[in-house]
């Protein structure tokens, strides 16, 4: 069985439907492609609030069966018969969490993912906006095989990876914001995100796709940060793999 993967990376701003224009444009090219699952980037309707701490971004939360981001990708996966694993920022009644939701290639939703590890460092006060994730690690059985979804920091765990391996997941996708990191020598954690994005897949047997946001963002404090595209990438894309029982190679 070969399966068809594709990755995005997008700039995204404080204008939540250019944002969702630009991530549907994305996915139909990858579509167009013959890609059969398309990864998203993290929270990819708005710009990395966790930059800084403002209870203004508390609005951008919104239940999941009102998420317009939602129900926008399951129209489009519906429409295009591809798996979307989707990032949105989750309200609930016990709080509010960095999710994931699966939607299967026909629309329907198969379950959420809560971020379970949740920073709070720097440029990533993600624990000022996020509830540390109940949903423990989760496999999908999906249209093209089955799957594991972690967020961001999760992906820099290899107990997270091992649980879902365990559990039979055949590709392992972590939608994430990695950028600029002052406590990082050099400002940049991307040659060490890199090994353990490695070390997962070549302990696990497993392919592993991370898909993160690019450009340059501001904060409403005046703050600046910076995320980094794949080699030689423009600022808006979408890569393309398929994926054989072993290997993979570009489409």
């Amino acid at each position: 069985m070969t399966v068809t993967v594709a990755l995005t990376q997008m700039a995204c701003t404080d204008r939540q439907a250019e944002n969702l224009r630009r991530a549907e444009r994305l996915v139909r090219a990858a579509a167009a492609q013959g890609a059969e699952l398309v990864l998203l980037q993290e929270l990819f309707a708005g710009p990395h609030f966790c930059q800084e701490k403002d209870t203004v971004h508390f609005r951008r939360g919104c239940e999941l069966d009102r998420s317009p981001v939602v129900a926008r990708m399951e129209s489009l996966a519906r429409e295009l018969g591809v798996v979307l694993p989707v990032s949105f920022y989750e309200r609930t009644p016990g709080g509010l969490f960095n999710s994931v939701v699966v939607i299967d290639a026909d629309g329907s939703r198969l379950g959420v993912h809560r971020k379970s590890h949740v920073p709070n460092d720097p440029g990533y006060f993600e624990k000022f906006y996020f509830a540390d994730g109940d949903t423990g690690f989760r496999v999908w059985d999906t249209a093209v095989g089955r799957i594991g979804v972690g967020i961001c920091w999760d992906q820099w765990f290899p107990e997270a990876a091992r649980v879902m391996t365990l559990q039979g997941a055949q590709l392992l996708l972590y939608p994430t914001a990695i950028g600029s990191d002052p406590l990082y020598r050099g400002g940049s954690p991307m040659a060490q995100w890199q090994r353990c994005m490695q070390g997962h897949a070549a302990a696990n047997f497993v392919p592993v796709v991370a898909s993160n946001r690019v450009g340059e963002e501001h904060t409403r404090g005046g703050g600046r940060w910076s995320f980094s595209a794949a080699p030689s990438s423009p600022t808006t894309t979408a890569r393309c793999w398929s994926r054989p029982t072993s290997g993979a190679k570009p489409c």
